[in-house]
């Protein structure tokens, strides 16, 4: 089974990237963030036409995440992360397919750190956390899939000293993801390569998808009920390098029969 994730930065104007990949690679679960569509503009018939069933929590303009499955609809099991009644933002969908509970999410950027924004990121991974914790002593196949906006330590980092201060590299964020995997959680990408300089988002300025100037900030974590079925992960790069692309790279795992 692969199971990738893909902050595709606009699903409909996308659109064409996202069925071109979909085409190509046919993974068999997708996570999707950063839809940037309200929930009535997701393009539900064309993924469907393409052979994916979808369930999605939209929002327009801004963030948006979608769970996809080949062959099927997923089985909605949580909309929107507890913790925070209040909170509006489309940031967290969850599902079950084939038995693996998959909580989709586009954690929140946090820029300018410090500020409002870094303290909403930070009270968004506290949620994520307890929620997280709730999960792992159910005891079953789960997984925690989407673009983090963490770069989890310096190898995930083209240059740390630049980015000491943004909030997507901050001591208290990356001490945050690391409390996660504490709890139990693999990080599946780097399980597999331990000591890889392996990226999944480049920036469109400066020229960084050439110069390979990238972040590994798009993250697959897996509960122990799963962990042992990981066989393999990698990113599709070249998707980067395609013209009218999203800045970030579909990312992804393959998983021997977990059942």
């Amino acid at each position: 089974m692969k199971i990738a994730t893909y902050n595709v930065n606009g699903v409909n104007g996308r659109l064409p990237i996202l069925l071109r990949w979909l085409k190509e690679q046919a993974p068999d679960i997708v996570c999707l963030q950063e839809l940037k569509a309200a929930q009535e503009s997701f393009p539900a018939a064309a993924l469907r036409d393409a052979g994916y069933g979808a369930i999605w929590h939209g929002q327009k303009s801004w963030n948006g995440v979608a769970l996809l499955a080949r062959g099927r609809a997923p089985l909605e099991t949580r909309r929107g992360l507890p913790g925070d009644p209040d909170d509006a933002q489309s940031r967290y969908i969850e599902g079950v397919v084939e038995g693996i509970v998959i909580g989709c999410l586009y954690l929140p950027n946090g820029n300018p750190a410090p500020g409002p924004k870094f303290d909403y990121k930070l009270r968004w991974f506290d949620r994520l956390a307890t929620y997280a914790d709730e999960l792992l002593h159910l005891d079953i196949p789960a997984a925690l899939i989407g673009d983090f906006n963490v770069m989890p330590t310096d190898l995930d980092v083209y240059k740390p000293e630049r980015w000491k201060d943004d909030a997507l590299f901050r001591p208290e964020v990356r001490t945050a993801f690391q409390a996660l995997l504490a709890q139990g959680w693999m990080d599946a990408l780097r399980a597999l390569h331990p000591t890889g300089r392996i990226y999944t988002f480049w920036d469109y300025f400066r020229n960084a998808y050439a110069r390979d100037a990238g972040l590994r900030i798009d993250h697959l974590l897996l509960s122990p009920a799963l962990s042992g079925h990981l066989v393999e992960a990698g990113v599709d790069r070249h998707v980067r390098g395609w013209e009218k692309t999203s800045d970030h790279a579909p990312t992804w795992i393959e998983l021997a029969d977990h059942r």
